[in-house]
């Protein structure tokens, strides 16, 4: 099967669309630019949903639901909203279709014009902060801490699956309080929430940091990020915070009555991470042989393939393999015992390196009679025989260990793939070899950042919350800069 996938070195943007697709995660749709996520992908990001969905709970949010549509009015309301989504957006302006006269099918029918034309969410702080109105009178009503999980639809051209598709799911969080403070605080929790979610379940290492005026959310006051690299040298966006200031509010005029009886608008915060970060796990962990899953989020982390010629070897093994099941599951380790007969050991074997399941245990009869299974870990394709006794012991710190290594290999790559230059002679030649995160001082203006964009296609990543203080001279106009930035091309 690994030979159905080409070589990270040949093609990398094929290659991840050989793990995508062969691996089972998802298909091409009949719609384009939009894709199917299948049950194996689909059970990750659930996995994914669970544990950040429990993650925002703990930290005292509720979960909605808004809207799919949204009325085409609410966009004028936030000038640089709408200026930042209006050629992403999908719009509804029919209701109804009629069957062709002509006897062609059906057709939109003329008089089924909606009054005012329905924008298909492209995100949802119009329609939100509209609902807010009705909802906020007083600072007793504040804070309001929601989530919601939901699709979006933005109209790419240029879609590669859970990249960038016409529609994607995700989450988005939108809270309302009274004080700046108050907002900006949860601002940044959240974007520390995505950044532990990152690396403690996704094993991928993040830079914290705040994006450049250019970059930033259209409509918002500061938006936080974190920044992850892939194997191929390039930045992806993991997940955003924004501090939206007052500017819904008042676009909205949403206002409350304070403890002093004054009135004033409302604070703003919004936060989203989508199905992209399946894209990464692909991206940041795999290898030429398939996907490689961090266990904390493989839907299966143990597979059990049987070794056997006969019904009765068989029979034999699967009375053993019962007994390991259940100490395992007793673990809370997820486990399949695939005990199929009309396929042989060796397909199994690429099958379920090809799905990138953390684990794979085999035993046959031989095994049975020294009481040892053998175990292979997909991360380094290693494996080695081990006792049956205190095999779920053995399993759960093994699990443990390839979390652990899946992280540190992603960190020691992104460590050896970030680059300090003084000159922009120097920041391009590094950012075609080796590419990755480029540390450089910038003078802060716009021209300058989009300079750079148009001659090397790379972009500023973010400027990192814990970027030391380090004065020196921009790489394009010499003018003073107190701290570099990371720069970087991207998905």
């Amino acid at each position: 099967m690994a030979k159905e996938i080409t070589s990270r070195s040949e093609n990398y943007s094929q290659w991840y669309n050989d793990i995508v697709i062969k691996a089972g995660l998802a298909d091409h749709s009949a719609v384009r630019g939009c894709m199917v996520i299948k049950p194996y992908g689909y059970a990750i990001w659930e996995k994914i949903q669970r544990q950040l969905d429990d993650m925002f709970k703990a930290t005292g949010h509720q979960n909605a639901y808004f809207p799919l549509f949204i009325p085409k009015s609410f966009f004028s309301k936030e000038a640089s909203h709408v200026e930042g989504f209006a050629k992403e957006c999908a719009i509804v302006t029919h209701y109804r279709l009629k069957n062709d006269p002509n006897g062609k099918g059906v057709i939109v029918d003329p008089d089924a014009k909606l009054e005012e034309e329905l924008i298909v969410r492209p995100t949802s702080e119009t329609i939100i902060w509209n609902t807010y109105r009705g909802w906020i009178q007083s600072y007793r009503d504040l804070p309001i801490l929601i989530n919601q999980w939901a699709n979006v639809v933005r109209w790419e051209m240029r879609t590669r699956l859970f990249l960038r598709t016409a529609e994607f799911l995700w989450q988005e969080g939108h809270t309302a309080h009274a004080t700046k403070e108050e907002a900006l605080e949860e601002t940044i929790k959240m974007v520390n929430v995505y950044a532990e979610f990152a690396q403690n379940w996704l094993g991928i290492p993040v830079i914290i940091g705040t994006k450049s005026e250019s970059e930033r959310f259209a409509g918002a006051v500061e938006t936080y990020c974190i920044e992850a690299l892939m194997q191929d040298g390039k930045a992806l966006q993991a997940g955003t915070s924004h501090f939206l200031g007052q500017n819904f509010a008042k676009a909205f005029d949403v206002k409350f009555a304070s403890k002093e009886g004054t009135l004033d608008y409302v604070w703003a915060t919004s936060w989203g991470v989508s199905t992209r970060l399946m894209g990464a796990l692909v991206m940041a962990h795999s290898d030429d042989n398939g996907l490689v899953l961090p266990p904390m989020l493989a839907p299966t982390q143990v597979v059990i393939i049987p070794i056997f010629r006969t019904d009765e070897e068989l029979a034999s093994i699967t009375s053993k393999v019962n007994q390991i099941v259940a100490e395992l599951k007793s673990k809370g380790i997820s486990v399949q015992f695939d005990n199929r007969d009309n396929l042989k050991p060796g397909f199994k074997f690429a099958e379920y390196e090809l799905k990138g399941y953390p684990v794979r245990i085999a035993i046959g009869p031989k095994d049975l009679e020294k009481g040892t299974v053998e175990v292979a870990r997909r991360d380094n394709l290693t494996k080695e025989f081990v006792s049956q006794d205190g095999i779920a012991n053995y399993v759960e710190q093994l699990l443990k260990d390839i979390q652990t290594n899946i992280f540190q290999r992603s960190l020691k790559f992104r460590e050896l793939n970030t680059t300090k230059v003084d000159t922009y002679e120097e920041f391009k030649e590094k950012l075609d070899n080796p590419g990755g995160f480029i540390l450089a001082h910038w003078d802060g203006t716009a021209e300058t950042e989009e300079k750079i964009k148009e001659e090397t296609k790379a972009t500023i990543r973010c400027i990192p919350l814990d970027g030391e203080i380090e004065p020196g001279k921009c790489i394009i106009t010499g003018k003073p800069s107190e701290r570099r930035v990371i720069f970087a091309r991207a998905y």
